[in-house]
């Protein structure tokens, strides 16, 4: 196991579960079981809160002094929540890195969820070393994006929430993976509305790789040779741990 300088929790708050692991920070992997239980019905902050509790308890670290990163599914600036993607709308304004520091006890890094996985796969997976303009999207309860530039990450993307002309509904709305299961939809049928949404951010911003994370990437195979675009686009080496992995590497910055 990894030193404890070199050692961090993850928490990834998401729209359906909240995760949570130890991680050796110099390979990038985990070094605990992975913990997890249901993000509570409506997602308020008190709820939430408790979750988080009982994952840290589970782990056995509700009162170590191990660094602890927290992933969120809203746009955070300076510790504040922006949006509420997915989560009860008592974020949008909300302080919310000093009500978890608060009620957690401890100093803790707080970050945008699909910011954290792409920060994982930049230290450690397949945007490791890439030049250019990597995007990351993941394909969940919604679309999260990353965008990382030349190692440098430009946070809040919010890229799911691209509209779709003259229908009302968001990218994430039509094509996240929430729709394909809500709609029973075929991986060819949920491929087309891929092909859509990649060709869309393909043309907007002219990357250089997409990756593709959220759990859904462990069936990369079902889908991503369907695609048919003119970027390369590959899974997301640490899948749906990207989140656990990327909080707790900017738990130490």
């Amino acid at each position: 196991m990894a030193t404890a300088a070199a050692r961090a929790v993850g928490v990834d708050i998401g729209g359906t579960g909240i995760k949570a692991g130890i991680v050796d920070l110099d390979q990038g992997i985990l070094v605990s079981d992975r913990m997890k239980v249901a993000t509570p019905a409506g997602a308020e902050p008190e709820d939430v809160l408790a979750a988080v509790r009982e994952v840290l308890d589970r782990l056995g670290i509700a009162d170590d002094a191990i660094p602890l990163g927290v992933a969120f599914p809203a746009i955070v600036k300076n510790g504040r929540t922006l949006s509420a993607a997915n989560v009860s709308d008592k974020w949008i304004g909300f302080e919310a890195e000093k009500f978890f520091e608060d009620g957690l006890g401890r100093d803790i890094h707080f970050a945008n969820d699909a910011d954290v996985a792409g920060v994982a796969e930049m230290r450690y997976g397949a945007a490791k070393d890439k030049p250019g303009l990597t995007i990351l999207t993941t394909l969940g309860t919604g679309i999260g994006s990353a965008l990382l530039y030349n190692g440098v990450l430009v946070p809040n993307s919010e890229l799911g929430h691209v509209q779709r002309a003259k229908h009302g509904k968001d990218a994430e709305a039509f094509a996240a993976y929430s729709a394909m299961e809500r709609e029973s939809l075929s991986w060819e049928k949920w491929a087309k509305r891929l092909q859509w949404y990649y060709d869309y951010i393909e043309f907007l911003f002219s990357p250089d790789l997409f990756i593709v994370g959220g759990g859904v990437s462990k069936h990369a195979d079902q889908f991503l040779p369907l695609l048919n675009l003119k970027t390369e686009i590959v899974p997301a080496v640490h899948r749906n741990n990207a989140g656990i992995i990327g909080a707790a590497a900017l738990a130490l910055g």
